[in-house]
């Protein structure tokens, strides 16, 4: 694969540097973490500003509202966006990295009309209920039931760590239609309107002190028959879909973040006196060639959903497996050099650092990347 950029990619990056420097300055100031309306109305804000400059879903299909644009474009407006400290996707990450490219990639051309456009402008947003207090690592063994009642599923059922629940519009939901068959081939994966009757939705606090993961409770929640994205039962395969979009192309913003979180902290062990340690030297060296690597297996893994039809591919697994891993050596590296009183001084790095031991166990533990990198790249028997 050739990652070097060609002249009209590099036109496009500096159009994008001008824009970003013409419009950030004028951002208002980001809502505490806990204002959740408030964040809301920033991130969706910011995805308005995106979709009138032409920018939002920029590698989406253009049948599907984006501008099909190539893999290094992508990419460069990650990095050039991460790199110029513009907003992340934020409160829409469900709906532009998750729900929207599975719609995109398995919805009717009347689901596409109606759910991407608005991701795209920001005008809705979206959760995941996906995960259940007996069904998290284990996700085929969940029990939410959908009930088919003529033109509507009725869903009674648990959801947790339902990310965004308490500002989302509708929910990619999976539910069991067919207790009866084989785990895997009873679930289907529906729209749920998030206003619909029936829908409780209580905040957890995260070890961070956040909140933006909650249990959300069903109780007879009618969904359409036509809010289901891909056939009856079949919910399974269309999950792997949006797992692979989760794993494979979500945390690619992220590399390049964690890159200028190291260079700021090796300048910090220069000015602090710690860059004397050699062992922390060759700390920092190596994670500097792991994120190096990280962001060329992006470039590869982008590329490869590009040529295979917009989903990524395994390739995703082994990104998620070694990036969680990283980037909680990182910030236990950020720990030794900022040391305690560094620390206490810019809670960002604390609120960092929490939130890094979440990322072996978001999106698919690290346990399950083993045995999907074990089973599907290697090709070794299943364990018993």
């Amino acid at each position: 694969m050739d990652l070097s950029c060609t002249p009209e990619e590099e036109e496009f990056r500096a159009r994008l540097r001008q824009w970003l420097a013409a419009v950030l300055p004028g951002l208002p100031a980001r809502p505490r973490p806990d204002d959740w309306p408030g964040r809301r109305a920033y991130d969706t804000a910011w995805q308005r500003m995106l979709y009138d400059a032409g920018y939002a879903g920029l590698h989406w299909p253009v049948d599907a509202g984006g501008r099909g644009a190539t893999p290094t474009q992508h990419l460069i407006f990650l990095e050039e966006t991460e790199k110029a400290g513009a907003p992340y996707v934020g409160a829409n990450f469900v709906g532009l990295l998750h729900a929207g490219p599975t719609i995109a990639a398995e919805g009717t051309a009347g689901q596409r009309a109606r759910w991407l456009p608005p991701v795209l402008r920001g005008d809705e947003i979206w959760c995941q209920g996906f995960s259940e207090p007996e069904a998290g690592s284990d996700l085929a063994a969940l029990r939410t039931r959908a009930v088919r009642d003529g033109d509507h599923y009725v869903v009674s059922g648990q959801k947790v760590w339902t990310s965004h629940a308490e500002v989302a519009d509708w929910c990619e939901l999976l539910v069991r239609t067919d207790p009866a068959a084989p785990r895997h081939r009873g679930i289907s994966w529906l729209a749920m309107r998030m206003g619909a009757p029936g829908v409780t939705v209580r905040p957890l606090r995260t070890l961070a002190g956040s909140t933006e993961f909650a249990e959300m409770f069903l109780d007879e929640v009618r969904v359409p028959v036509s809010h289901r994205v891909g056939a009856e039962n079949d919910g399974w395969r269309v999950t792997m879909v949006t797992l692979s979009f989760e794993r494979g192309t979500a945390f690619v913003g992220e590399v390049v973040a964690c890159r200028r979180t190291l260079a700021a902290l090796a300048a910090e062990a220069r000015a602090n006196g710690r860059w004397d340690d050699p062992v922390l030297r060759r700390t920092l060296g190596r994670l500097n060639a792991e994120f190096r690597a990280l962001w060329r297996l992006t470039q590869w893994n982008v590329g490869e959903a590009q040529r295979s039809g917009g989903v990524p591919g395994t390739g995703g697994s082994v990104f998620k497996l070694r990036y969680s891993q990283a980037r909680q050596e990182l910030y236990d590296t950020a720990a030794e050099v900022l040391g305690a009183d560094g620390a206490d001084l810019d809670r960002e790095w604390v609120l960092d650092r929490l939130t890094s031991l979440s990322y072996t166990i978001a999106a698919g533990t690290s346990q399950i990347q083993q045995n999907i990198v074990a089973e599907r790249i290697l090709g070794l028997p299943k364990g018993r």
